[in-house]
């Protein structure tokens, strides 16, 4: 009985993952829009998302140090472009939402899945199997 429960846990897993990830985008716009409603800016606001995201994510750094991959100018270079692009994407997010509700900037989220299949399509990601209807 108590396998059983886990295995349903286990297949449940992904569903929760999904369903939280919701809540907390979510979320964060809804503090978002609260706080710079207050007067705080999108750059404090900004850095504050950031930091607190990464002192969430850093005890990965140690729990997962022996399988990770070494280092490289091309892996940090990487990780640098990610970062500003999800930074000015975050500036240009809340300022948005500065100008309209969290509950549109909320039900835009909604959009990415669409886009993201979108961008697949135009740079051939998705074998052409997927397409066919016959």
């Amino acid at each position: 009985m108590a396998m059983e429960m886990k295995m349903k846990v286990k297949e449940a897993l992904p569903y929760i993952g999904m369903a939280a990830t919701q809540f907390a985008q979510v979320g964060l716009m809804i503090v978002g829009k609260k706080a710079m409603s207050a007067g705080m800016t999108n750059f404090t606001f900004v850095f504050y998302s950031n930091a607190l995201a990464s002192l969430i994510l850093l005890p990965s750094f140690f729990f997962y140090r022996s399988t990770r991959p070494p280092l490289n100018f091309s892996l940090i270079c990487g990780f640098f472009f990610l970062g500003v692009l999800g930074c000015s994407a975050q500036l240009t997010g809340y300022t948005g939402i500065n100008y309209t509700s969290a509950s549109f900037a909320s039900a835009m989220l909604n959009l990415i899945p669409g886009f993201t299949f979108i961008l697949a399509v135009i740079f051939r990601f998705l074998p052409s199997s997927h397409f066919c209807f016959s």
